[in-house]
């Protein structure tokens, strides 16, 4: 990924596991993104975390570190569910071991989804996808969109930004 380029970014969690079904692990994912919107070295424009995957509109504005934002966000967050899961839920922990010579478990799968985003309609397109996901088909995670509380569509329906991660997309655009 390409600093200050637009993204859209997917990641999903190993073999399409829920494990961010839980709140507990939604925040992680929160305080991961705010750690890094606070310390500017991304910008979220967009977001919605699933049971299984999460989308974001984002932007990467400097290296952390010796690493670009969204691979600090990926270890971090794995890092984290690993020691919760290690003092809640060891048996789900053991679920993720995986035959790897650079990790013992594995919670995100490889090769997340990062399209460039580089049109006012592509973007907005994948803004209204992002914030229907939870809506739509199988998932019926909330009766409206606005009303999934781990999504940006609160942000851009009424102004509220919940968690304090979010920058309009018209400042962007």
């Amino acid at each position: 990924m390409i600093l200050h380029e637009l993204y859209f970014y997917t990641a999903t969690i190993l073999k399409w596991r829920p494990l961010l079904e839980s709140d507990r692990y939604k925040t992680l994912v929160i305080n991961s993104l705010k750690n890094l919107v606070d310390r500017k070295k991304i910008k979220v424009y967009g977001f919605v975390i699933m049971p299984n995957h999460i989308h974001l509109i984002w932007e990467l504005l400097d290296l952390n570190g010796m690493e670009k934002p969204h691979a600090s966000f990926m270890k971090y967050t794995s890092h984290i569910i690993q020691k919760d899961l290690r003092n809640k839920d060891p048996n789900t922990l053991d679920s993720f071991k995986v035959d790897s010579g650079t990790r013992k478990y594995q919670f995100w799968q490889r090769d997340p989804l990062s399209i460039i985003l580089y049109t006012p309609k592509v973007i907005h397109q994948k803004l209204d996808y992002i914030h229907h996901n939870p809506v739509k088909g199988k998932w019926m995670l909330a009766p409206s969109s606005i009303d999934y509380r781990f999504s940006s569509a609160t942000f851009y329906e009424d102004g509220i930004d919940e968690f304090g991660i979010l920058t309009h997309i018209t400042g962007r655009l």
